[in-house]
């Protein structure tokens, strides 16, 4: 697929772009250089002359070329796209163009990241995501830096260093990395009930997403929106995939660690590079300002969400990803998001998170980037005119002209002037009271939320939560902890802190009398998101010499027109396969050097010696087994059955022709030419399911 034409960002990019893959080396004067393996000696075994000013300059540059890596959100990965609005329908509550003008395309970059890792950890830890989005818009640059939850675990900034050491690894030793299974954060938990409704997010599937391509994204507070005659209107922002929301289980997520630690950052290159452009709908909720107060929660209170079911959300417009970075550092990792980085039409609430916030950001980006100057680095530079009266400072990359630096002025003739019109102008209210260090009463149900949460998750979801919680209080070392969090779990659901107690060995708590005063939210399962797709998504082919090669060719055609991906693997990586029946295949990859928790699926064709020579490799029959344990489609034909029975697949397999579809696991024993189509139609409707959910007979909470 041809990617788009350059956008106004990719064009202002490409003045700062210097290919390596042409011209002279050089030094970071422009001087050329003819030698770049050996210092300036005297004589072959004398010592370093300080004169080599090439080899001082390199060493250097390398000392200085890391920066403070992000205190959270350190792990990311990031691509270029832009927004489409669908149509004007949002002009009367905003002035804000990129979102009222049809047609329209507003360049953009999303990073996406991990919270509590390092830049080194792995991509598939159990972890809140960020979805920080950069609107390069003719009004200036709007920041949306959300996450893919909706919620956030405390309400007021001031603890926000306080929960980050608590879920940070432990300052004595430095452990665990990436990961909240550990005693800080769950004491943390068990003393501050306002964190258990994103507690519950973080123990759900949420946490383990299977791609970035593949998950939610939210604004988490309540912004306003501001129209032409200064009238405000509370919105809530949505990011919705194309794809639908779809997860890892936590058995994989362990294993990609190992796998592919970056499982997620390459999913994502890798779609683009294939012209596969991830796409999400942006949707609102917009609240009236008279109804601020109709609901049994605060919308200032970012521990809370709006239910769908009582304020639906309303599509405006779609974001497609479809450029990846020249270079990591200088875009990914250079990029600086503010929530305090609005346009005119968008405007803050009080909520007292988003207020420190949008003094923290700044704050942070003055140290990470060496200074004031990080809004001229190349992807954070607006496509709106920038002038102003600022000057000096590290990196200070522009080269303002004129005598006058202040205003008011009469030496640069007034300017720059003061605009009368598109600016950006606070919303006006009211504000009256005392000061004070008090948490308003509208913010103390911690418990209502985090209730209509676990009672909106199906069965399975519902186990994997108490999983969750197993796994990770299960590494608690004080057992007072643990005791502590199932105490504040019976505030949220008896069932829910009763089998957990269960599974870490603790006496069931007594019942609580809990006031059960929020509805189950549909919206909120995952099972409930969109699964008519087999795009993008990866089939592992497992084949030996003697492969079906007619057979294969045909399955690959046809998984090729559902947006499918399918790889050969092979017991030897490269080369080809010989065909049982003539013909080659190419091989992919080495089966030993993948693992089915890299793929969504796998295929085994037919050709007898192929598949007796899989029978006799246990890391073809493992891969097979592993897949049919975590759910997986599954799909064999022709003798390719036999190796499904040898893996212990225990399901009903077909005995002829027909194709027989027995939860996820798909089979026929036709093969080469005569293939059924409908082979490929039902594997393709068990890969877009994701995962064959009614597989699972572990029990499930009633």
């Amino acid at each position: 697929m041809a990617k788009d034409k350059p956008s106004a960002k990719q064009q202002q990019l490409d003045g700062y772009r210097v290919s390596r893959e042409s011209g002279y080396l050089t030094t970071q004067q422009g001087v050329r250089v003819d030698h770049t393996d050996d210092a300036l000696t005297v004589g072959e075994r004398g010592p370093t002359l300080l004169e080599d000013f090439h080899a001082r300059e390199k060493i250097t540059h390398f000392d200085h070329e890391r920066i403070p890596e992000r205190v959270v959100h350190a792990r990311g990965a990031g691509a270029y796209g832009y927004f489409e609005p669908y149509d004007d329908s949002l002009a009367e509550f905003t002035v804000a163009r990129f979102l009222t003008t049809p047609g329209k395309q507003t360049p953009v970059f999303v990073r996406f990241s991990t919270v509590a890792g390092s830049r080194g950890s792995a991509d598939t830890v159990r972890d809140v995501r960020g979805f920080a989005t950069k609107f390069y818009t003719e009004q200036g640059n709007y920041d949306l830096v959300g996450n893919n939850f909706p919620v956030f675990f405390i309400q007021d900034g001031i603890k926000f260093p306080d929960f980050v050491h608590a879920v940070k690894p432990e300052p004595h030793n430095e452990i665990p990395q990436a990961a909240s299974a550990h005693d800080t954060l769950w004491d943390f938990v068990s003393l501050q009930p306002e964190t258990l409704h994103t507690i519950m997010w973080l123990m759900s599937d949420r946490a383990l997403p299977r791609s970035y391509r593949m998950m939610q994204g939210f604004g988490v507070h309540t912004f306003r929106l501001v129209n032409a005659r200064g009238e405000g209107t509370f919105v809530k922002f949505h990011w919705k995939p194309k794809l639908g929301v779809h997860s890892l289980v936590w058995d994989e997520c362990q294993k990609i660690a190992g796998k592919d630690p970056d499982f997620n950052r390459r999913d994502l290159w890798d779609a683009i590079e294939a012209g596969d452009f991830p796409e999400w709908e942006l949707g609102v909720q917009l609240v009236p300002e008279s109804d601020e107060f109709n609901f049994q929660f605060d919308l200032l209170d970012a521990t809370k969400i709006i239910p769908e079911e009582q304020v639906p959300v309303r599509p405006v417009g779609r974001m497609v990803l479809n450029r990846n970075p020249d270079n990591f550092f200088a875009e990914t990792e250079q990029v600086a998001f503010h929530t305090a980085n609005v346009v005119p039409g968008i405007d803050f609430t009080n909520d007292p998170l988003l207020q420190f916030r949008n003094f923290s950001y700044l704050d942070t980006q003055l140290i990470r980037l060496g200074g004031p100057n990080f809004a001229q680095l190349p992807v954070n530079r607006p496509l709106a005119d920038v002038r102003n009266n600022q000057q000096d400072g590290y990196g200070q990359h522009a080269i303002p002209q004129g005598r006058s630096s202040y205003f008011k002025n009469t030496i640069g003739g007034g300017c720059p002037a003061l605009a009368d019109e598109d600016v950006s102008r606070h919303y006006t209210e009211k504000v009256d009271g005392h000061k004070i260090r008090q948490r308003a009463k509208s913010f103390q149900d911690h418990y209502s939320q985090a209730r209509m949460f676990w009672k909106s998750m199906s069965a399975v979801e519902a186990k994997h939560i108490i999983a969750a919680f197993a796994f990770e209080l299960g590494k608690v070392e004080v057992r007072e902890i643990r005791s502590a969090v199932v105490a504040q779990l019976n505030l949220v659901d008896h069932e829910l802190a009763s089998q957990v107690a269960g599974k870490l060995g603790l006496p069931e708590p007594a019942e609580e009398s809990v006031d059960d005063k929020m509805p189950a939210s549909p919206a909120l399962s995952q099972l409930n998101t969109a699964r008519d797709s087999a795009a993008t998504r990866k089939i592992a082919l497992l084949a030996a010499d003697g492969v079906d090669v007619r057979g294969v060719e045909r399955f690959r055609q046809a998984m090729g027109e559902y947006g499918a991906i399918v790889e050969v693997l092979a017991p030897a990586g490269g080369g080809t396969l010989s065909g049982g029946q003539g013909g080659e295949l190419s091989v992919d990859r080495a089966i030993t050097t993948m693992a089915s928790v890299l793929y969504d699926a796998v295929v085994v064709p037919c050709g007898p010696a192929s598949v007796e020579a899989l029978a006799n490799d246990g890391y073809a029959v493992h891969f097979v087994t592993e897949a049919y344990k975590h759910l997986k489609a599954v799909g064999a034909f022709g003798a390719g059955v036999d190796l499904l029975r040898t893996a212990g697949v225990a399901e009903q397999f077909a005995n002829g022709s027909d194709v027989v579809v027995s939860h996820g696991v798909v089979t026929t024993t036709a093969a080469e030419d005569t293939l059924p189509d409908a082979f490929s139609e039902q594997f393709a409707v068990a890969v877009a399911q994701h995962r064959a959910w009614d597989r699972d007979t572990d029990p499930v909470p009633a």
